[in-house]
């Protein structure tokens, strides 16, 4: 499914450009029942995007946009609207580094916080992972999805939430 991103759920200019936003890199995210809760807790308006069709909540404040089956389209799409103070779940490091270079938070669904001073690094593991495995080399993929890794999510979520509204700008000021 190529061209446009399609946004289903919401019209394209409903996203609010007060306070953060929530952004999922939903086609193998396994929070997101999670990330709707706590959006849902906080008042925090939720954008999933994925390569095609997804289920999501019957929520006006969640927006749902299918990007095309594209490499990388949902990191795209992701990554041209994402803002300083927004949330980025997502468990791709370039995403993730593209996020940071946006002013945004970007958080694992396995509940590691990506920061400035660890994505450089982690793009250079995932680069020597990738040469290894391109050589042949036989890697271990990742440790399978916990109970425990969906505490720590549900933590750093709150963790991000609470620094994302402390560094989203006021209502009234201009950007």
């Amino acid at each position: 499914m190529n061209g446009p991103p399609d946004s289903t759920a919401t019209p394209p200019d409903t996203p609010s450009t007060d306070g953060p936003r929530i952004y999922v890199d939903a086609d193998a995210c396994p929070v997101k029942d999670e990330i709707f809760k706590v959006a849902a807790r906080h008042g925090l308006p939720v954008t999933v995007v994925a390569a095609g069709f997804i289920r999501v909540p019957a929520d006006p404040s969640i927006e749902r946009i299918a990007a095309g089956a594209g490499m990388d389209a949902a990191d795209d799409v992701i990554a041209s609207r994402v803002k300083p103070a927004d949330i980025v779940v997502t468990q791709d490091i370039p995403l993730a580094s593209r996020s940071i270079k946006a002013g945004a938070i970007a958080v694992a669904p396995n509940g590691r916080l990506f920061t400035e001073a660890d994505i450089g690094m982690a793009l250079a593991v995932l680069n020597l992972i990738t040469d290894l495995r391109s050589a042949g080399e036989q890697t271990s993929g990742p440790r399978p999805f916990s109970p425990r890794d969906r505490s720590a999510f549900l933590q750093a979520l709150e963790q991000a939430v609470r620094r994302a509204r402390r560094a989203a700008p006021r209502p009234g000021t201009r950007i």
